[in-house]
């Protein structure tokens, strides 16, 4: 295991932590993109496995998550997390030029990779969705008429079949474990409406990855959204029973390994 270094910089609002794995020689970068209410530091085993694979990895904590500056969760404009990762990006691209570079989203963070694919896809030789959030949810949007956003926080039993997985979760200080906020659940919205009617992922090489058991973003529904902006080198691969953390799943082996055979074929001379 390799600590990572912590650094900051200036995102659109406050300051963006930002988590660097280094090795000697990087054969290519990867930036990680985490999920709602979450935080970099829990993508560590995942930064081992790209580490020894031969990559540099940068992973920021998104505005209002882990350790960035800014209100709990709060997003008023999606825009901005898709920026904080473009800088992140070119914090990467300064200290590593021409060296290949990968995008890997989980869930929110799926969801601000697609935006960003879509916006800066001329930076990235590859992509890797790992249970996006791109399907609007008809909950969210009905809780939008309510007085009062329900408290309703994330079940740590849908993260994975492994329990060690949820029990983590739950004691996690930087884990957001309250409700949605109404500006956020706003920002989501619009923003899964703005990937749905964008360009397509055109010809970068994109890797999604989905649990068939996932339950807090539906196959079937981020199936439907995946064929609105699927480019001309898609794969897929549906895990049976994986719940909605793949790369926290009882077969985590499998899906790093997946991930990193399809690096190889995306990155190949």
């Amino acid at each position: 295991m390799s600590a990572p270094e912590r650094t900051e910089f200036d995102g659109c609002i406050g300051r963006i932590a930002l988590h660097v794995w280094q090795r000697a020689t990087p054969r290519y970068v990867t930036l990680i993109a985490h999920g709602y209410g979450e935080h970099a530091g829990r993508y560590q085993h995942v930064a081992d496995k790209l580490l020894d694979h031969g990559a540099a990895v940068y992973a920021p904590d998104h505005l209002g998550h882990g350790q960035s500056e800014g209100e709990r969760v709060l997003i008023k404009r999606f825009d901005d997390l898709v920026t904080d990762l473009y800088s992140a990006a070119q914090i990467a691209r300064s200290r590593h030029p021409n060296l290949p570079l990968i995008l890997i989203g989980h869930s929110l963070g799926g969801l601000v990779a697609s935006r960003y694919t879509q916006v800066h896809g001329t930076d990235l030789n590859a992509l890797v969705l790992s249970a996006p959030a791109l399907g609007a949810d008809p909950s969210l949007a009905q809780s939008l008429e309510l007085e009062r956003i329900p408290e309703v926080p994330i079940d740590p039993a849908v993260l994975s079949r492994d329990p060690e997985v949820g029990r983590a979760y739950e004691a996690d200080p930087l884990v957001w474990h309250g409700p949605f906020k109404r500006a956020t659940i706003e920002a989501l919205l619009s923003a899964i409406n703005d990937v749905a009617t964008g360009p397509t992922l055109a010809a970068i090489p994109t890797l999604w990855i989905h649990g068939e058991a996932d339950q807090l973003t539906p196959l079937e529904r981020t199936r439907k959204a995946i064929e609105l902006i699927r480019g001309e080198r898609l794969e897929s691969i549906i895990y049976p029973e994986a719940r909605h953390e793949l790369f926290n799943e009882t077969n985590r082996e499998d899906v790093l390994a997946a991930v990193v055979s399809f690096l190889d074929r995306a990155i190949e001379p």
